[in-house]
């Protein structure tokens, strides 16, 4: 909790966590309309996901040039623009007049939020190596209270502004404003230069990020999935009403944020392995919860998932960010871009699978994918840990 601390008495700190909470608040409102956009446009699972490999598409095309950005503009500012197209741009998926417009605006801010999600953690791993700081996982904390955020205050707006486009508008113009002010805490921030030896072999630097960011990728595609489909999944399987179906993600994101702001301090405690294999085993109970198809089983599955998945990615990330002879932005373009890429491609896989199936079958592979990080970690993530 002191990294929590920390975030909370600084505002240095804050600044940049807010980012985090922001991408999420926009990402946890916009899935409550999943439903909506479904009916609306009279669309099978199939589709759906299609529409969501649309934003998974725009973020693989925005990642070889983050780092190039990163470097013209900063990690400050570039996070700063980030965030308020990023925002701007979550309007209009609900504004498409067809199909064919929904995909197209989903693409745009797919390349939004790939820049933003690349820009915001090289600039936390910046300010953390500048100030001998220690928060990646808080701030991470701050992105699943951002989707606590957005779903609980977005289920309770719903029954208030009626129009959702006006309900994603209202957030949006939040989300800019107090980013505004904000980054000027810091804007002006760029990378530290990397040292790198000449005559040193490029890929075996980055070879070791390679493994970190499968898992990332395995990870953040449950995360994904969770995110876009545990609507759905209370919807159809459990019963519940489209009000009433945001219960499960709320559950996931205010377990995730606990998990995340105490991470900093269990792994300093045990050691990354052991929070790894511990934190999946975790995960997986929580998706035997969810099978039940019961509501308070479901439901409590949803929370308990969300503890197991926190502490995974925010460990991740600051290894990339302090790999010898490779640039922050570099090593976290690609562990955060092939994790955030599975982020993405998560919801699309389940929306083809539960085509092809249902739902239930799609969430037991979900459960099966973390055993195999299990395997991963044990037999082989070890050996790059003991690199550090």
């Amino acid at each position: 909790m002191e990294s929590l601390k920390l975030i909370l008495s600084n505002i240095l700190y804050f600044a940049p966590s807010w980012v985090f909470a922001s991408l999420n608040i926009m990402t946890g409102t916009w899935v409550l309309y999943l439903p909506h956009i479904k009916n609306k446009f009279s669309l099978d699972d199939g589709q759906i996901g299609i529409a969501l490999f649309c934003l998974a598409f725009g973020l693989l095309t925005s990642i070889p040039f983050i780092p190039i950005l990163n470097r013209i503009f900063g990690v400050g500012r570039a996070t700063k623009y980030g965030i308020i197209l990023f925002a701007l741009s979550f309007n209009l998926p609900l504004l498409a007049p067809n199909y064919l417009m929904l995909c197209i605006s989903l693409f745009l801010t797919g390349i939004f939020s790939g820049f933003t999600d690349i820009s915001m953690n090289a600039l936390v791993s910046t300010i953390e190596k500048k100030n001998d700081a220690h928060f990646m996982s808080a701030a991470h904390g701050f992105f699943s209270l951002g989707g606590f955020i957005g779903a609980g205050a977005g289920s309770f707006l719903m029954g208030i502004i009626l129009n959702p486009f006006y309900h994603m508008l209202s957030v949006s113009i939040f989300i800019v404003l107090t980013n505004l002010y904000l980054s000027k805490y810091y804007h002006t921030l760029k990378e530290i230069p990397t040292i790198t030896n000449k005559t040193e072999n490029k890929f075996k630097s980055i070879r070791p990020l390679f493994g970190l960011a499968v898992v990332a990728f395995i990870i953040m595609f449950n995360e994904g999935a969770v995110e876009h489909w545990s609507n759905l999944f209370l919807f159809e399987k459990v019963q519940l009403s489209e009000n009433q179906a945001g219960l499960g993600f709320i559950a996931f994101s205010l377990c995730m944020t606990i998990g995340r702001f105490l991470g900093d301090g269990i792994s300093k405690k045990i050691g990354p392995t052991n929070i790894i294999l511990g934190a999946c085993m975790i995960a997986f109970v929580g998706y035997l919860g969810i099978l039940t198809s019961s509501l308070i089983l479901s439901v409590a599955g949803f929370g308990i998932l969300g503890l197991g998945l926190s502490v995974i990615i925010p460990e991740l990330f600051r290894l990339a960010g302090n790999t010898d002879g490779v640039a922050p932005s570099v090593g976290i373009s690609l562990v955060s871009g092939i994790g955030f890429a599975g982020f993405l491609f998560g919801p699309v896989c389940l929306g083809f699978i539960s085509d092809w199936a249902d739902l239930t079958y799609s969430f037991g592979l979900l459960a099966i994918s973390l055993v195999l990080v299990l395997g991963m970690t044990f037999f082989g993530l070890r050996r790059i840990y003991r690199l550090k």
